[in-house]
C-alpha cells in the first residue's frame, strides 16, 4: 500500500501488536470538506485565525495512521509500525491505550452526514490489505473505545458497507 506522505511529528514507538482498527470522522472546520485543515492540524500547522473553531482545537496534538478523504484520497501521517496518536483515552475488552495495539484511519465526515462510496471503497481496500499484513481481531469505531468521549464515526456510517475482512 502507498499513498501521500504527510508526516506527522504527532506519534511515538509502538511496542505492542496491532490487532484493532479504529475508525473515525473529522471535519475542519466541523462539517465543512476540502482543503488541506485536515492535514495542517495533524503536522500542528494549523492556522488558529483562519477559522474560530480552530482557536479550540490549536493546543492538541494528534494524529491518525491515514486520512481517507471525500474523493478517495489517501494520506498517510504516521507509518502503521509506529503508533499514531488517534484514540486518546480509550478501552476495549480489557485493555486501555487502544493507540497501543490499534491503526487509526479517518473519513473526511461528520456523525450525521453520508460518506462517499468513493470513502468506502477505499476503506474496504485498506482494511484487506491491513488485514493481510497484521492480525486484525477488531475493526471499531471510536465510539466504541471511548462511548462517553466520542460518536464518530457517527450514525452516517453504514457498517454494512464495510466488507468482512478477517
Amino acid at each position: 500500500m502507498t499513498f501521500k506522505q504527510t508526516p506527522s511529528p504527532n506519534f511515538s514507538k509502538r511496542t505492542a501488536k496491532i490487532d484493532m482498527v479504529v475508525i473515525h470522522n473529522i471535519s475542519l472546520p466541523p462539517n465543512k470538506f476540502g482543503g488541506s485543515y485536515i492535514e495542517d492540524f495533524f503536522q500542528n500547522q494549523l492556522d488558529p485565525t483562519a477559522h474560530p473553531y480552530f482557536a479550540t482545537i490549536e493546543h492538541l496534538k494528534v494524529s491518525s495512521h491515514l486520512l481517507i478523504k471525500r474523493n478517495g484520497a489517501v494520506v498517510q501521517f504516521v507509518q502503521f509500525a509506529d503508533k499514531a496518536w488517534h484514540a486518546g483515552v480509550s478501552h476495549y475488552r480489557g485493555r486501555d491505550n487502544c493507540n497501543d495495539f490499534s491503526i487509526g484511519i479517518e473519513l473526511e465526515g461528520a456523525d450525521d452526514i453520508a460518506y462517499t462510496a468513493m470513502q468506502y471503497q477505499q476503506l474496504n481496500k485498506i482494511l484487506a490489505d491491513l488485514c493481510k499484513q497484521y492480525p486484525i481481531k477488531y475493526i471499531v469505531g471510536h465510539n466504541d473505545i471511548a462511548p462517553d468521549r466520542k460518536t464518530d464515526p457517527g450514525r452516517a456510517f453504514d457498517w454494512s458497507k464495510i466488507n468482512e475482512h478477517r
